[in-house]
């Protein structure tokens, strides 16, 4: 179905609500002044509307399969995949150095938003790649660097990374696969890795994986995993992909979405690798792809959510059924229900992008002025990002089927794909439930620094919007804020983390709740308190903002209801 990239409200967003400006006033980002970035945005947008949008439904209707022991993809995804190659836009944030452009991760981060709206199932492997290229220009050999980023960079190469085992989830320390040394400086990898996001192609040249292992004799746990580089063809003395390595895909898994990204089940048998980063320091150097991987899935939340919320539009503007009580339209946009959906849709998805946005911002200020509270905050945001956006996600295309009614459960419309490609969305990349441990554990460990920080911040914010037509709003965020404050000193206090962590989920939704309703305020305020971002504004603070009352009471109670009976009792 159609899509429109929302060029428009990222830069709006960009130049009013989470401050852009600062980034490009660093000496490391210069160049990305409001021409470049409008450039950008547009350039970016076309692709996305025009070359890339028409593949989504395409690649849901022809899944992934495995050939003979090839995998064959989706008619028109290798048009699509030359396309954003040829654009330069795997290496959006690489370094110049490696053939990409240098500019700014908020910038990537809004590219990833339109890709995923655009195409979700092509932007999984754009996405993939970024990461790769990420961790391999902080902690891969020079010699690496040189013969593996300029491919990847310009598509002719394509990478993934590899570290969930059938025993080894979310519990990443308990993989088996071995790395033995060669003698030579490479490593023989063997084991087995699930759920590897285009672990292969039938359009790039050669695929790179990123492997986590275990060294003879390493330790037990996250501290013996090391990381080792195993393309699919070893390169020739040219740097062209030569014999086959010792990797192949076992079989492709059969999802509920995302059909045409083929999720495979690989097999490494005795295959070369090399180390990257030092022994031991695997999971230090995937967090780098990682990190990049989380902001990247909350950006597919955003797309979906913008995507979803498009098409809710489009539907409700020309259905008609029953008589609304009010407007003028005679169709289903203005019945009180409906309405409601719509607004709401469109509420959340601006406090997600903004959100994801922020966190972009946060990771460039920290890398141009090397600021330990600007690295603190993009900590702190990134499982927000990850976490609120995903759920965004998942609830505007839900919604976007109510919508539509009987029609969005026919498969037919297309909108029920929106749901069912998203739905991984806050299980993959670490569950939502681990990014809010993470956050009420190790983002708290500062004493709660960086996020009392943040919470000054909104009050700061609020106190400068108590003026006009805005006071209402500004109250109410301000006593949210408070409310927050509250729930975080509190936590900071309590010892006992099982505690912490039973309440884990509802504060972290609470918090990006509140900070919706610091984007919003802060967009109605560059609107002069005026116009279409005010009453969305009103509409976020007076109907979804409350909600953070019930997950911080949920806080407060911690661990109580949980333990009191055998789940035995309640399993029959």
């Amino acid at each position: 179905m159609p899509y429109t990239a929302p060029t428009a409200d990222i830069r709006f967003v960009l130049e009013h609500v989470v401050g852009f400006d600062r980034v490009a006033g660093t000496e490391r980002f210069a160049d990305a002044t409001p021409d470049t970035v409008a450039a950008v945005l547009d350039e970016a947008g076309r692709l996305c509307t025009d070359v890339l949008a028409p593949l989504n439904r395409v690649a849901d209707q022809n899944p992934a399969r495995l050939d003979n022991g090839v995998v064959r993809t989706a008619p028109g995804l290798a048009d699509g995949w030359q396309a954003i190659a040829e654009g330069g836009w795997l290496g959006i944030s690489a370094s110049p150095e490696s053939g990409g452009m240098g500019l700014p991760m908020a910038l990537g981060t809004a590219l990833n938003e339109m890709l995923s709206g655009s195409c979700l199932t092509i932007h999984l492997a754009t996405l993939l790649s970024q990461g790769q290229i990420e961790a391999l220009e902080h902690h891969a050999a020079p010699w690496i660097r040189e013969l593996y980023l300029p491919k990847l960079v310009s598509g002719q190469w394509n990478g993934t990374m590899n570290l969930t085992e059938p025993q080894a989830g979310s519990d990443v320390g308990a993989l088996r696969t071995r790395a033995v040394p060669n003698g030579d400086g490479s490593y023989a990898i063997s084991g087995q890795k699930i759920y590897i996001t285009w672990g292969d192609n039938d359009f790039t040249e050669n695929t790179v994986h990123l492997v986590l292992a275990r060294l003879p004799d390493a330790p037990a746990g996250t501290r013996g995993i090391s990381l080792f580089l195993v393309p699919k063809f070893l390169p020739d003395a040219e740097g062209n992909p030569g014999a086959r390595n010792g990797v192949r895909v076992v079989s492709l898994e059969h999802k509920l979405g995302q059909h045409g990204a083929p999720t495979a089940v690989m097999e490494y048998t005795d295959a070369t690798g090399w180390l990257v980063g030092d022994e031991g320091a695997g999971m230090r150097c995937m967090f780098t792809m990682m990190n990049n991987a989380r902001l990247g899935t909350g950006t597919q939340g955003v797309g979906i959510a913008e995507a979803a919320t498009q098409a809710a539009f489009a539907y409700a503007e020309g259905r008609v059924q029953g008589r609304p009580l009010r407007g003028t339209s005679g169709t289903i946009q203005d019945h009180a229900d409906v309405r409601r959906m719509l607004v709401a849709m469109r509420a959340e998805t601006f406090a997600a992008r903004a959100l994801a946005l922020d966190c972009g911002v946060a990771i460039d200020m920290g890398h141009a002025t090397g600021d330990p509270a600007w690295t603190s905050r993009a900590g702190l945001l990134t499982p927000l990002a990850k976490s609120f956006c995903t759920d965004t996600g998942v609830w505007v295309a839900n919604e976007a089927i109510q919508v539509h009614g009987g029609m969005g459960f026919v498969e037919e419309t297309g909108v029920a794909q929106f749901l069912r490609d998203i739905r991984i969305g806050p299980i993959y990349e670490g569950t939502n439930g681990i990014q809010a441990m993470d956050l009420v554990g190790r983002k708290l460990s500062d004493g709660g620094e960086a996020a009392l920080r943040l919470i000054d911040e909104i009050e700061a914010g609020s106190e400068r919007a108590r003026v006009g037509a805005l006071a209402d709003l500004a109250d109410t965020v301000w006593q949210a804020a408070e409310s927050l404050r509250e729930t975080t000193e509190a936590l900071l206090a309590e010892a006992d983390m099982n505690v912490r962590f039973a309440g884990a989920v509802p504060y972290q939704r609470a918090f990006a709740r509140v900070l919706g309703g610091h984007y919003h305020l802060r967009a109605a305020l560059a609107e002069g308190g005026s116009g279409p971002r005010t009453a969305l504004a009103r509409a976020y603070i007076l109907r979804l903002l409350p909600e953070h009352v019930g997950l911080l009471a949920q806080v407060a109670v911690g661990d109580a209801g949980l333990y009191e009976a055998d789940l035995a009792d309640l399993a029959v």
